[in-house]
């Protein structure tokens, strides 16, 4: 549910109504989502979790480097990708407009919602669970 690096990191699955902010944890090298009460626990998102966000999503042009850019959408659905790569990040958000950014880049201190949860993420094509790509934050 939660990326390979956050596996050393206490974490619960995500519910409806639920209050994120995107945060970097302090036992793994990459960011996610944590509950905005208990900012150390990683609340893990299922493939196809609809999130609105409180403010335009701002994510790193790449990792390291100062500068941001703000991806111009509020809602995003989250998804798994590339799943034959498996020493990088998976977790992902994907925007109305097809752009998909990895969780990792996510700014921290972003707060969403989550609006909906999958039905079953076996209910989803194979193609749409974990598609190969690669994300706009590193390109």
């Amino acid at each position: 549910m939660c990326d390979y690096s956050l596996e050393q990191t206490a974490s619960r699955p995500a519910r409806v109504g639920d209050r994120l902010v995107s945060t970097a944890f302090a036992t793994s090298i990459t960011r996610g989502f944590a509950d905005m009460e208990n900012a150390k626990v990683a609340v893990c998102l299922l493939p196809g979790t609809e999130l609105a966000f409180d403010s335009e999503v701002e994510c790193d042009r790449a990792i390291g480097l100062l500068t941001t850019r703000r991806i111009g959408k509020k809602l995003a659905r989250f998804r798994k990708i590339n799943p034959d790569r498996p020493y990088e990040h998976h977790d992902a958000l994907e925007f109305s407009d097809g752009q998909i950014v990895l969780l990792t880049c996510l700014c921290p201190g972003q707060h969403a919602t989550v609006l909906q949860l999958p039905v079953s993420s076996e209910t989803q094509p194979i193609e749409e669970r974990a598609p190969t790509v690669q994300p706009a934050a590193i390109r």
